[in-house]
């Protein structure tokens, strides 16, 4: 493949230190904190807490009135300063958006508390699922560090889905004198509110911020006196914390203009502390803020970790899509059905969650950390990590929720105030992996929902699932990639958990899925899909096309597999002969020398199709065989050469002459894959929509394909563009975007770590493989299986090698063990702890095959240590 890249060997295979923002890099920083299905709130580059998504809902944009961290300190004998815990505001300062005396034309906001003094600048690191933020003040006689973070444990979704955001001051006396210091944070009372819009009117009152000490956990619990367990905005909210030395305010000043900030900062700067004050619930239409106040002296050199804990509890999630506007001629709007957040069946309020905890937190921040330096060991290049871990925040985001029992469920992405495109989509969610990888039982959940609910007696599956689960499957055209992928993701999903019986439940209903196709789009069972086929472009495909022919090919392929398995040899043998028909054929009449080509079968042509085009996805199905260990569905060379060419005809190195009347994603002088291309001519006068666009997801995917097919250098380069556009000035480096923000499809990007590790797995056989493809001789990375997860070493010369196996977390069970880099070797020995294990090994492969001849059980801690020689 000829090179074409803006990046050299040295940028694109350098480790390279951790990414650091800084500058205007601060910009766009949006960093999710929060659970998996409890929303979230973020911290900007520059300290902030900004997009307030908690309230079952997205709201970009949103700043909650006055909440804000504010750090007075007084040097022994010298005057006291107090900063907000930000770096300084950055333009434009006009003020955003409309509205009467605030907004365009009357200047900076100053609900964030942006009139006021602060930190002088800052720098980030952000390795999800941690922040840090370094602040910078000469004036101040401290060193402060913020280190952010919500508990995000693999395999562990509950003690990863407590609402909770864990804010941890660092601060270190800088000086040679003694300090007093004092940490204040300021919470608005916003229950009541509706999930978007402003922060007042009618929908408050009543609200009410008591501070409470449980022993655990000391702070203010803010409700409301109104609203009843079963109103949607009904909730708690609570800042809190364990350490012992505080004050409170559970109110500021109820007055008029700007006395309320007037009184908090004229008290605070010149004491360190406020009075209390407790004036009872807030009148109709207002609410208050509360102050929350930690308290420590420091001598010269010491250091001091302060810890505040945001949390909250908004219990009753309200289908606010899809509903009627009215429910009479009254014009009253009709209220959507509702459900309580799984989140809400584990904590009683947001005190609860809290309190759990800091009666864990210990454990909690252990585990989070063993995670995050797991990961961010691996010997891969920084943006590698950095495209791996920041794609995962969207488990963080809106737009991801788990429903009473449990079920995971997902939009698309998330508008400014609304999940967009909601229903677990099938076809979107066919790119996403971290999921599976990192929570296999919350993946599971999203096919058993879909075998349950989303599907009809003749096979027909809706590929939005509808809430509340029971509703009736939607009724529209069945999404052949969709459908077709789930079987896929079902094989997947046994390969990763070896549960056969689990298999064996639902296979009925995945045969259904699956022989659906000879009803609707391979009618003469003759292995390509020729019929209409809605597709994840939102529209429908006519005729032979290898996007949906992988596909079908690749379903055929991992049902045949479950069927062996489950002794269903009568399937297994039908499908292997369709799909060995379907291989020939679609070889022979999509093939056009270079890459795969869509026969259109109607005439005359209808609009948005690609016909003679070269689109990035051509090979989505193998992208997918590959990943679940099926091998080709299609002849190799046809695979990469069709590879080489999307990468040839659709990575662009600059966009400045890039005509895109679609949405734009890439521009000026960005790289990105464009969806399609015709480097053959025949461009329809109207292709596909979306085909000039670039989307993160499809990068990631054809990404991590190049480099399975030995493409690494253009592999890498895409991943790098990919981030590059994302660098914090551009775009937010925690939010890639495509339609609406936290993307699922950009999930995709945890293909990356499996492709660059050769990673295999499949636990019905008891059997994982590592075969790296960048730096062999001295490589480590993650794995995860849903026992259990940890760590892969090797370390090879000219004349042995070693093998490190690490059980981190969970259990392990262990048959046999390929090895890609190892070809002439012999094992000399093989223990765990002190002992030693009897094993046999044999080529497989270029590699080779490590056999226990009782399989190996690791216990969490343990480690399994393999020698070899030539």
């Amino acid at each position: 493949m000829p090179a074409k890249s803006s990046y050299s060997a040295e940028e694109l295979y350098t480790l390279g230190a951790p990414l650091l923002y800084q500058g205007q890099q601060l910009n766009e920083i949006r960093f999710p904190l929060g659970g998996i299905g409890t929303g979230c709130v973020s911290l900007s580059g520059r300290g902030e807490l900004l997009d307030w998504e908690i309230f079952n809902r997205p709201n970009k944009g949103s700043v909650l009135p006055f909440s804000f961290i504010t750090l007075w300190v007084k040097p022994e004998d010298m005057p006291s300063l107090t900063r907000v815990v930000q770096a300084q505001p950055a333009p434009p300062f006009t003020g955003q958006g409309g509205g009467d005396y605030r907004g365009y034309g009357f200047g900076a906001p100053r609900d964030n508390g942006w009139g006021l003094p602060h930190m002088r600048g800052a720098s980030m690191r952000g390795e999800f699922p941690f922040a840090e933020i370094l602040f910078e003040d000469a004036a101040l006689p401290l060193q402060v560090k913020l280190e952010a973070y919500s508990p995000f444990i693999p395999l562990n979704p509950d003690d990863s889905g407590i609402p909770i955001a864990v804010l941890r001051y660092h601060i270190r006396n800088t000086s040679q004198h003694p300090i007093e210091l004092s940490l204040a944070a300021n919470l608005f009372n916003p229950i009541g509110y509706p999930g978007a819009g402003l922060f007042s009117g009618k929908f408050l009152g009543q609200n009410r911020n008591a501070y409470q000490d449980n022993g655990q956990v000391r702070g203010l619990v803010m409700s409301s006196d109104r609203l009843s367990v079963s109103d949607p905005a009904y909730g708690t909210l609570c800042l809190s914390t364990t350490w012992e030395r505080v004050f409170h305010q559970n109110c500021w000043l109820r007055s008029g203009w700007f006395d309320a900030m007037h009184d908090f900062w004229d008290h605070f700067s010149t004491t360190g502390t406020l009075p209390e004050r407790d004036l009872g619930p807030s009148a109709d239409g207002a609410s208050d803020i509360g102050t929350l106040g930690l308290q420590a002296s420091l001598l010269p050199g010491e250091s001091v970790v302060l810890p505040i804990f945001i949390s909250w509890h908004f219990p009753n999630y309200t289908k606010y899509w899809g509903v009627s506007e009215a429910n009479c001629a009254c014009g009253e709007a009709k209220p959507g059905p509702s459900w309580r957040n799984y989140y809400a069946t584990v904590f009683k309020d947001a005190l609860d969650a809290a309190t759990y905890y800091a009666r864990n937190a210990e454990r909690l921040y252990a585990d989070t950390r063993r995670f995050h330096s797991a990961l961010f060991s691996c010997t891969l290049p920084s943006y590698v990590l950095d495209a791996v871990s920041s794609q995962t925040a969207i488990l963080h985001s809106p737009t991801v929720i788990r429903l009473e029992d449990g079920t995971f469920y997902g939009f698309e992405g998330c508008a400014a105030t609304a999940g967009c495109c909601e229903g677990s989509c099938t076809h979107v969610w066919n790119y996403a992996q971290t999921t599976a990888f990192l929570f296999p039982a919350l993946e599971r959940s999203l096919r058993e929902a879909d075998y349950t609910y989303n599907i009809t007696s003749n096979g027909y599956m809706g590929f939005r699932l509808q809430l509340p689960l029971g509703s009736p499957a939607w009724n529209f055209h069945a999404a052949a990639d969709g459908q077709l992928g789930g079987i896929i993701k079902m094989y997947r999903d046994w390969k990763l958990c070896g549960d056969t019986g689990w298999l064996r439940k639902w296979w009925p209903k995945v045969k259904l899925a699956l022989e659906f196709a000879w009803t609707q789009w391979d009618t003469d069972s003759d292995g390509v899909i020729d019929g209409v086929q809605h597709n994840t472009y939102d529209v429908e495909f006519y005729g032979p096309n290898s996007m949906i022919g992988t596909f079908y090919l690749a379903a055929l392929r991992a049902a045949e597999e479950m069927a062996r398995a489950l002794g269903d040899e009568e399937s297994a043998a039908k499908y292997n002969s369709i799909f060995q028909k379907g291989r020939q054929k679609l070889e022979s009449e999509l093939y056009n020398g270079e890459y795969y080509r869509q026969k259109v079968n109607v005439d005359p042509e209808p609009k948005y199709q690609y016909g003679e085009g070269c689109l990035s996805d051509q090979l989505i199905g193998q992208w997918l065989a590959h990943i679940v260990g099926l091998g080709y569905v299609l002849e190799p060379e046809h695979v990469r050469s069709a590879l080489a060419a999307v990468y040839e005809h659709n990575w662009l190195t600059d966009f400045h002459e890039h005509a895109n009347p679609q949405r734009i994603y890439a521009l000026n002088d960005e790289q990105g894959l464009i969806l399609c291309s015709w480097p053959r001519g025949s461009r329809p006068a109207f292709p596909f929509p979306y085909s000039d666009e670039v989307w993160c997801g499809i990068e990631y995917q054809v990404a991590s394909h190049l480099i399975t097919e030995g493409f690494v250098a253009e592999g890498l380069s895409i991943v790098k563009g990919i981030r590059a556009r994302h660098d914090g000035y551009r775009r937010n480096p925690w939010n890639e975007f495509e339609c609406g923000s936290h993307y699922a499809r950009s999930l995709a990007s945890w293909a990356i770590l499996t492709a660059l590790t050769g990673y295999q797995f499949d636990m019905p056989h008891k059997h994982l493989g590592f075969s790296p493809r960048v730096w062999p001789d001295c490589f480590k990375s993650l794995w995860t299986v849903d026992s259990g997860w940890g760590t892969y070493e090797q370390d090879i010369n000219s004349s042995s090698a070693r093998v490190t196996l690490q059980l981190m977390a969970g259990s392990l069970e262990l048959q046999s063990l390929s090895l890609g880099s190892l070809n002439e070797m012999r094992v000399a020995s093989a223990t765990v702890g002190a002992r030693q294990l009897a094993v046999t090994s044999g080529k497989r492969g270029e590699g080779l095959e490590v056999t226990f001849s009782e399989a190996l059980q690791l216990s969490e801690g343990q480690s399994l240590e393999l020698e070899f020689i030539c």
